[in-house]
């Protein structure tokens, strides 16, 4: 259920801190940069954008899976963090915050989970100028995990049964999945991706849509599970100045769901209710763009925005856009939604 894809890490591999030595500049060492004797100028390179770790970790959810080939089905957003370089080089993170994930025992479930973790971070550099990030962990010094609010899928006579199995499950996965550590691979146009475990330079997670190459950002390109009543919200995005969201949409298992942009601030306080209740209560602002999409029907749109921060939320509810799902009762029929969302100039 909980996988903390730890942050975005957009600005930690700029290397802008480094005067001279830009992505393309650092990768075009090439062979010396890669080799293993290397380490310590890769560690001294990588230490430059560092300190962008904790800003970076709590700009943006991530999206939580049960593997890297499965869908997303819950998302986490972390709210502190601390981070210290240790003399040994390694990295030492202390995070906490708080989701919402989707289980068949307790429908939807909203969490605080944290964790202290020391990392053995290293990276290396792809033919294509592509940096591979590595954060192996050298010890998972702490975890928290506790349950808010459980939406469980029929009434029980043994009472509130659901929210003690999914806070043990929670716990013990929490920590199951930092000891894989992860992979952050940044593409030389600052798009990123993100992997549990450690992947070989030139491998990459699953990707349901090829984008190809180009001038734009990719924020995500995934799938996600999104179960009838519940939601999916993808950001906060930022935008530093107007430009466009170019969206790749497709939707399997359901005759369709709402999307729907909104800004940050007027989406905020519904979130936050998302998280406080376990059922989803309806979103009363207007979006920014809504569109409705079909199932089995490939959708593709530019938006265009003006500079701010943004959500999207994939919404398989009655109680915001114009799609009603139908109800099954004890036969819930996730709609899954493959989706890439870039940003860029306005074509």
């Amino acid at each position: 259920m909980l996988v903390p894809r730890m942050i975005p890490l957009v600005l930690f591999l700029s290397l802008e801190g480094c005067a001279g030595c830009g992505q393309a500049a650092v990768c075009n060492l090439n062979g010396p940069i890669n080799d293993p004797t290397n380490r310590t100028l890769r560690r001294q390179i990588l230490a430059q954008g560092l300190g962008e770790f904790c800003k970076e970790m709590t700009s943006r959810g991530a999206p939580l899976r049960m593997a890297d080939d499965s869908p997303v089905i819950g998302r986490y957003f972390a709210s502190s963090c601390q981070q210290q370089a240790l003399d040994s080089g390694d990295l030492l993170v202390k995070f906490d915050g708080w989701g919402f994930a989707w289980t068949n025992v307790s429908k939807k479930v909203t969490f605080l989970a944290g964790g202290t973790v020391q990392y053995n971070q290293d990276f290396r550099c792809a033919d294509d100028n592509s940096i591979y990030a590595y954060f192996p962990p050298r010890q998972v010094v702490a975890t928290t995990f506790t349950v808010k609010a459980v939406e469980r899928a029929v009434p029980s006579p043994l009472g509130n049964w659901a929210q003690p199995y999914v806070q043990t499950f929670g716990q013990q996965l929490l920590t199951s999945k930092l000891r894989e550590g992860f992979t952050v691979i940044r593409d030389p146009n600052g798009g990123i991706e993100f992997s549990l475990g450690i992947l070989a330079v030139g491998q990459h997670p699953p990707r349901p849509f090829g984008l190809g190459s180009g001038d734009r950002t990719t924020v995500e390109n995934a799938r996600s599970d999104v179960h009838q009543n519940q939601r999916d919200f993808i950001g906060p995005i930022r935008f530093d100045s107007a430009g466009s969201m170019f969206l790749n949409v497709r939707v399997d298992g359901a005759p369709a769901i709402d999307l729907l942009i909104y800004g940050k601030g007027e989406l905020d306080p519904f979130l936050h209710q998302y998280f406080e209740v376990a059922a989803a209560g309806a979103i009363t602002v207007p979006p920014r763009f809504q569109a409705v999409v079909q199932g089995g029907v490939e959708f593709r749109q530019a938006v265009r925005l003006p500079a701010g921060t943004y959500y999207v939320v994939l919404d398989n509810t009655a109680t915001a856009g114009q799609v009603a799902p139908p109800s099954h009762f004890l036969d819930d029929r996730a709609a899954t939604v493959s989706y890439a969302i870039q940003i860029g100039d306005t074509p």
